[in-house]
């Protein structure tokens, strides 16, 4: 009778995790409206964010060519130069001012 009662106390809570972590899915998938940057986001973008992302990409790239050897050896060069060099070159450069992603801004 007592071990009923903490089988099924243990699967209630079991079900009541379950549950909880069903109900958090969907707010996986939201994703916010995008709005234009506004034009302190610009300045600022381009005042801090600009030399900062410069200077990151230059130490990256340093670090990129100090780990060579290394990356040949292992053979992933090309994984590590898309995320030492053309990761910060890209968010550095072909990035729109006050924009949270790189690439292009698409019409």
């Amino acid at each position: 009778m007592i071990l009923d009662k903490i089988k099924n106390s243990i699967m209630l809570r079991a079900l009541t995790f379950v549950a909880a972590l069903l109900m958090c899915q969907s707010s996986f998938a939201y994703e916010p409206p995008q709005t234009p940057p506004s034009g302190v986001e610009m300045a600022a973008d381009l005042i801090i964010g600009r030399p900062a992302l410069l200077a990151l990409t230059v130490i990256s790239t340093a670090i990129f060519v100090v780990a060579l050897p290394f990356n040949a050896a292992g053979g992933n060069v090309k994984d590590s130069s898309k995320k030492l060099v053309a990761g910060p070159v890209m968010a550095t450069f072909v990035r729109c001012l006050g924009c949270r992603s790189s690439g292009y801004k698409k019409q």
